[in-house]
């Protein structure tokens, strides 16, 4: 059982006059929030939302100094209900974890164990974190769409926001599904890897170019929508009749603008998606697919790693739009 003073290092966000600054500092253990088990972190991902957090944005964290990182994954070292046990690996990601509650930029948490997925047999923590929640969403998105119905011989599957976090695992994912993939992105540069990852095609985000008509000739059967706001409401009147759009971000903005005429005269399905506060079981089902038929080799070779002292600059390029692929916490760096 460790020690309840031991320190450890941290990306800490602290409010200086008005502004909002991270930097590494040196915390201990008995300063992290109650919980049943203390886990020593040694690899994060980089989220959208952590870069929210680390901006000082209060819908995301309502007080500071706090460390972000909305995913982590490591080693128990303390266990007070023995499930999980000391020693075993762990994943942990959404709930509040990096929110309110001290997260993954630090080398230690402290959190519920009913937060704890056990790391997938093949597995280590940085594989684990390659994915991260963008890859759980990305595989919850193409997972909801299978459960309505969708299969390659019904047409084209568009990715929005495809050079993001998200957007890149769905790309490959659905095309080691066997579909046929359009990648729609901001970011021309990154065209080749799209194709690398399995995109067909790849178009630009003028594809989703506000458009007055509530309905425009069907395109895709189906979709994952990364970015919301008006991108998601053109994707919408493009969907073929009786397919699905599975959305979970919001780069583009919260609101969505649009008709009930696709949902009315093309049977069109808008599906939510949620990673956070989702059922233990339901993200353990996905972590195991990831770690077995769906694996995204590509993915994982492309990802990568920084050290704490990198994070500013990284969660500055997220919200800059500037950020494209996964992007894996290494604590040892």
């Amino acid at each position: 059982m460790m020690t309840t003073n031991s320190e450890f290092k941290a990306w800490r966000v602290e409010e200086q006059n008005g502004e909002y600054v991270g930097a590494e500092k040196s915390l201990s253990t008995a300063d992290l929030p109650d919980g049943d088990v203390l886990i020593r972190v040694s690899h994060s991902s980089l989220n959208y939302k952590d870069a929210l957090s680390a901006s000082g944005n209060k819908g995301v964290t309502r007080s500071f100094p706090h460390t972000p990182g909305i995913d982590a994954a490591g080693e128990v070292v303390d266990s007070a209900t023995g499930n999980p046990s000391n020693g075993s690996p762990v994943i942990v990601t959404g709930y509040d974890l990096g929110m309110n509650t001290d997260g993954g930029f630090g080398e230690y948490i402290r959190v519920p164990a009913a937060w704890c997925v056990p790391m997938p047999e093949g597995w280590n923590a940085r594989t684990a974190m390659i994915y991260g929640t963008a890859g759980l969403t990305a595989g919850l998105c193409v997972q909801k769409l299978l459960t309505m119905g969708a299969k390659p011989e019904q047409g084209k599957v568009a990715v929005s926001g495809a050079s993001g976090a998200v957007g890149t695992v769905a790309v490959e994912l659905l095309a080691k599904l066997g579909f046929d993939v359009v990648a729609i992105s901001g970011k021309a540069d990154h065209a080749d890897d799209l194709k690398a990852l399995g995109a067909k095609k790849v178009v630009g985000r003028e594809t989703l170019a506000e458009e007055k008509k509530p309905l425009v000739k069907p395109a895709f059967a189906n979709a994952v929508d990364t970015v919301g706001g008006s991108p998601l409401a053109e994707l919408l009147k493009q969907i073929k009749p009786g397919g699905s759009v599975s959305c979970c971000g919001l780069v583009a903005g919260p609101g969505l603008q649009t008709t009930v005429l696709p949902f009315i005269l093309r049977g069109v399905n808008l599906l939510g998606v949620d990673s956070v506060e989702i059922p233990l079981p339901e993200k353990e089902a996905v972590w195991k697919k990831f770690a077995g038929e769906w694996a995204c080799p590509k993915t994982e070779a492309s990802a990568r790693d920084i050290g704490r002292s990198e994070l500013d600059g990284a969660l500055k390029a997220f919200l800059k739009g500037e950020s494209a692929g996964k992007i894996v916490l290494d604590h040892s760096k």
